[in-house]
């Protein structure tokens, strides 16, 4: 046990952002251009669950969670369990195709990721739990054997029959949040693999340059760390102006890392910490029609606070004690590749005593400058106007 303290103390040093948990809320906000400012409490109005939305927000019924797409024929395809569901009448009523031949084999994961491709191929990443087998073991700081694999299924038409899955990892998969197409027409998409000798987790990417018939693996981003929900993970990506990917990471750290490629998701550098504040939660970012990058995710503080509750510490979740704040779910904009963005604001957030989050978020543009938004385990399902949050 002498030795484990001590090479958590020392793996803790050399995660070099564990010391902004005691930075003020300026500093955390840093880039997103504020501090967390006066809560918003007049005004908007309550979900159908009871989760506070904005009045210029409005809550989308019917909406599945988890990556929606819109397809050629203007229907929207979106998966629950092992099921393809689309939807001819925007999110209302859906129709369901089974994704497997084999539905025993495989279980999708919650957090997977869709795209089709401008050639009109779908596709499907996921973690399959049924192969799930993890078993954190605090006395050593690890989880000896972990697995959970990364797949890639393909449909060639629409998302009604699909191919056969494709393993690419064997590695515990802790979540799969994105999958982009870049102006190239390569696919990447986002996933993770378990370190060991201490647990942790650590983030790769998958590039295809077939429509995903075949796959190549980047190289790890492994920041070191110590717990089962250590380490950089969750990465959302979007491909900038001038053609690098550019990566946001989940970390215990107070902030989101970022890393760039500039081969198309094959290699990753440049790896370090932002001035977006965040909680131990993924965000997604999106690039709108409109040009502007959107951010989804859950800031350090709720609005108006400078300090939260902090969870984990000495591998409990992580080798340090972290914000896991996820009663609130901001949203902001950058018309300049995230240089600068636009006043963080909230628009969602659980009030005191009614269960659920609002977090994991997922964005679909489903026509130019409207946003259908869906987080959380409560669950919120909500559309918004861009030019209502300039």
């Amino acid at each position: 046990m002498i030795a484990q303290i001590k090479l958590l103390r020392n793996l803790t040093r050399g995660c070099v952002a564990l010391a902004t948990i005691t930075v003020s809320a300026h500093t955390l906000a840093g880039q997103t251009g504020a501090p967390a400012g006066t809560p918003t409490l007049k005004g908007g109005k309550l979900t159908s669950t009871g989760c506070w939305i904005p009045d210029k927000v409005e809550e989308k019924p019917g909406l599945k969670g988890g990556p929606l797409l819109r397809l050629a024929d203007g229907s929207i395809l979106a998966t629950a369990k092992n099921n393809c569901c689309i939807s001819q009448d925007e999110g209302k009523t859906w129709t369901d195709y089974p994704i497997f031949a084999e539905p025993g084999r495989y279980a999708i994961d919650a957090q997977r990721a869709l795209v089709r491709t401008r050639r009109g191929v779908v596709i499907l990443a996921f973690a399959n739990t049924e192969e799930n087998s993890f078993k954190w073991q605090q006395a050593i700081l690890d989880a000896p054997g972990a697995i959970r694999p990364t797949y890639a299924v393909r449909s060639l038409d629409g998302g009604k029959t699909w191919q056969e899955p494709q393993k690419l990892h064997n590695d515990y998969t802790g979540a799969i949040r994105d999958m982009i197409e870049t102006r190239d027409g390569n696919v990447v998409f986002t996933t993770m693999m378990m370190r060991h000798n201490p647990g942790r987790h650590a983030t790769v990417t998958f590039t295809s340059k077939d429509d995903g018939k075949s796959w190549v693996q980047s190289n790890v981003i492994d920041m070191g760390g110590v717990g089962d929900h250590s380490g950089v993970i969750e990465a959302t990506i979007e491909q900038l102006r001038d053609g690098r990917i550019w990566m946001l990471l989940r970390t215990n750290w107070g902030k989101f890392w970022e890393a760039f490629s500039t081969d198309e998701g094959l290699s990753w550098k440049n790896i370090q910490p932002t001035k977006i504040d965040a909680s131990s939660s993924p965000g997604m970012l999106k690039r709108l029609q409109s040009g502007r990058l959107v951010l989804v995710w859950n800031r350090y503080y709720p609005e108006g606070k400078n300090e939260v509750p902090l969870k984990g510490g000495g591998g409990s979740y992580a080798e340090v004690p972290a914000s896991w704040q996820r009663a609130e779910l901001s949203i902001m904009f950058s018309g300049d590749d995230g240089k600068t963005w636009s006043k963080p604001v909230v628009i969602a957030r659980m009030p005191e005593g009614v269960k659920g989050s609002v977090t994991y978020a997922r964005i679909l543009e489903a026509r130019p400058g409207e946003l259908w938004i869906t987080a959380g385990s409560n669950p919120l399902k909500i559309k918004l106007q861009e030019k209502d949050f300039n």
